[in-house]
């Protein structure tokens, strides 16, 4: 029963936390950094195999698929992870280079003529230190665990 309902839990669930991200961002103006648009991929990927899942001629790769999906959660809370570690400044990431103290006057320039990028270690939302990076480690672990345990179930009553 339980791996019926899955697919479309995963469904709904990725379409949910991709509509919460664009909601993020074009409802209230959070502008997403590299890091933030990466880790809508695997909410999409998740997505995409829960509707492959859903498809009739499919239903024997069906648990394979949600394997698959519990994976995307499991790498997307630990880009997260990463994620955070960035806005806490435990490590340096490319999306989020040192700042230097002086800029050319030409450097200035080009700057000013670039719109301005969302940098990977400024949360552009925070409350008590929980960032949207933060929510999504718990989040995104708490769905591989839900989907892997449902699929490993399964499998244990198949076996």
């Amino acid at each position: 029963m339980l791996s019926r309902l899955l697919p479309p839990f995963v469904l709904v669930v990725s379409a949910l936390a991709l509509a919460a991200a664009f909601t993020a961002q074009y409802g209230f103006g959070l502008k997403p950094c590299e890091l933030c648009i990466t880790q809508r991929v695997p909410f999409a990927v998740a997505g995409a195999l829960a509707m492959l899942a859903l498809v009739g001629r499919l239903a024997p790769w069906r648990r394979g698929l949600m394997a698959l999906a519990g994976l995307a959660f499991l790498v997307n809370s630990a880009i997260a992870v990463y994620h955070v570690g960035v806005e806490q400044k435990w490590w340096q990431a490319s999306c989020a280079p040192a700042r230097s103290d002086a800029v050319a006057v030409s450097d200035l320039a080009a700057m000013m003529s670039t719109p301005a990028e969302a940098r990977c270690d400024e949360p552009a939302w925070e409350w008590h230190g929980i960032t949207m990076a933060t929510m999504n480690i718990a989040f995104s672990g708490a769905l591989a665990v839900v989907v892997l345990m449902v699929v490993a179930r399964r499998w244990e009553n198949k076996a």
